[in-house]
């Protein structure tokens, strides 16, 4: 990874057999460079991080819905948890309003419905299949304010009902492609044109996202994808804490949430993935984290802060001088060594990731580094990371109990 991001396993030998583990680092080293030497070349999901992936990104046809101030999101899962990380993470650097309806939400639904103005507001509609329920429902309930002026939908151009509404109401349609998973499919079209309509330098999303690949820069990888495959293979942790101190991240690890859980949760094997905000959380779960069943491993994410607000003087008396004048953001920042040094001292394993710097760069590594993790995890424990084959049965139900 680059200096904009810090990743440390902190998982002892007790987790995992050291022999094991050094055989399967030669393994995963051989697997990284077939990969990497067929990035150009295969249509597949590492397709994605290769330099020679074009976007589909046509910015004349674009320009013409640049005018509308609010954009409204239409999706589920993977065709739209990405974007609203992005969103969350540059909330601050971008000028518009962007709404996400990515559930059967009425009462937030009717909300948007009586106070956007269509004239103002331009719809993303995102379906891999074109033939998402949920998706599909919202889109009727917005029948009256979407057209061709105001509407892009990105979907496989395939037969769908989504690509024969567009085709049917003549709106941009943009390809979904065939080969990316719609969870796989952020740094496409699919988290890049929202990218492009929040302002933010798409190119610089895509600069830098094969770097852990390269020889003396991919032993985070190896090391990371090596004890991660003992770990989930042993079944002794159940459960995955994404731990955040920065609230710009928390969407970003429900888009980590759901990669993980609806790619390697087969075949009996998995860990529950579950996001916990910090420090609130350490007045209502720590005492669990801490003091529970020691089958959890926690993900440990915190954000470089240049934010210069201080705690007051002179509120609480003496008792308080320990935290008067301090930076907020310092005060999180040591309630998280605090948390971190207790892990160690319990022998609670965990990983830490800081991020140094708000960038465009930034975001694209992080999403290219877990994509990669994911994908070599569900290699090593014999599962496919790329289907869902019991989600595709519970949508084949819904849809015969609607009938």
């Amino acid at each position: 990874m680059s200096k904009n991001i810090l990743i440390k396993n902190n998982i002892k030998k007790k987790f995992y057999n050291n022999n094991l583990y050094l055989k399967d680092k030669k393994k995963i080293n051989k697997i990284i460079k077939t990969i990497y030497n067929s990035f150009d070349t295969n249509k597949d999901t590492f397709h994605i991080l290769s330099k020679k992936f074009e976007l589909n990104i046509n910015k004349i046809k674009l320009k013409r819905f640049d005018k509308y101030k609010t954009v409204v999101l239409i999706g589920m899962g993977g065709s739209i948890l990405g974007a609203q990380a992005i969103y969350s993470f540059y909330k601050k650097k971008i000028n518009k309003k962007f709404i996400f309806l990515n559930n059967l939400d009425q009462s937030k639904i009717e909300k948007v419905k009586k106070n956007i103005n269509n004239k103002e507001c331009l719809f993303i509609i995102i379906s891999k299949s074109g033939n998402t329920l949920e998706t599909l429902i919202n889109v009727s309930l917005f029948k009256d304010k979407i057209n061709n002026k105001n509407t892009i939908i990105i979907t496989e151009k395939k037969e769908s009902l989504l690509y024969n509404f567009a085709i049917d109401k003549n709106i941009l349609q943009i390809n979904h492609r065939n080969y990316i998973g719609g969870r796989y499919s952020v740094l496409s079209e699919v988290g890049m044109i929202p990218a492009h309509f929040m302002g933010l330098k798409i190119n610089l999303f895509r600069k830098n996202l094969a770097s852990f690949f390269l020889l003396k820069k991919n032993s985070l990888l190896i090391d990371s994808a090596a004890k991660l495959k003992q770990i989930y293979n042993s079944k002794k942790i159940n459960t995955i804490i994404f731990l955040s101190y920065a609230p710009e991240l928390n969407d970003f690890l429900y888009w980590c949430q759901q990669l993980l859980a609806e790619s390697l949760g087969k075949k009996g094997k998995g860990i529950l993935p579950i996001v916990s905000q910090a420090p609130k959380d350490h007045h209502s779960l720590l005492q669990l984290y801490l003091d529970g069943p020691k089958d959890k491993l926690f993900y440990i994410f915190s954000l470089k802060s240049n934010k210069n607000m201080y705690v007051n003087k002179n509120v609480f008396g003496d008792a308080f001088r320990f935290a008067e004048n301090q930076k907020l953001s310092k005060v999180i920042e040591e309630q998280k060594n605090a948390l971190t040094k207790s892990l160690r001292n319990k022998n609670i394993p965990y990983r830490d990731f800081k991020i140094n710097k708000i960038e465009e760069e930034t975001f694209g590594e992080l999403f290219s580094y877990f994509i990669s993790e994911t994908a070599l995890v569900g290699n090593l424990i014999s599962v496919d990371p790329f289907n869902q084959p019991a989600v595709e049965e519970v949508k084949n139900l819904a849809k015969h109990y609607l009938s």
